[in-house]
């Protein structure tokens, strides 16, 4: 399967590419499913769907950003004071 553009959350394109082995294409769109998920693809479609005011954008982007924070801070690991 061809490489295709895909816009990342920081607004750069790079190429996402999935390679189909032994003609299997159901697994090959599985694995493009998932990178596109992951990539946060269909979240960005919904998004993008209708207009989004600017004062909702900035709320979202600090809401996102928290969320961010706090799942770093809880994926730290604490250290030990020996």
């Amino acid at each position: 399967m061809a490489g295709t553009a895909v816009p990342t959350a920081e607004g750069g394109d790079k190429p996402l590419q999935v390679t189909v082995q032994g003609n299997d294409m159901e697994k090959a769109m599985k694995m493009l499913k998932r990178k596109l998920l992951q990539e946060g693809f269909f979240k960005e479609l919904k998004r993008r769907n209708f207009y989004e005011k600017p004062s909702v954008k900035k709320k979202r982007k600090r809401l996102e950003a928290q969320r961010r924070r706090r799942k770093a801070l809880r994926l730290k690991k604490p250290d030990r004071g020996d």
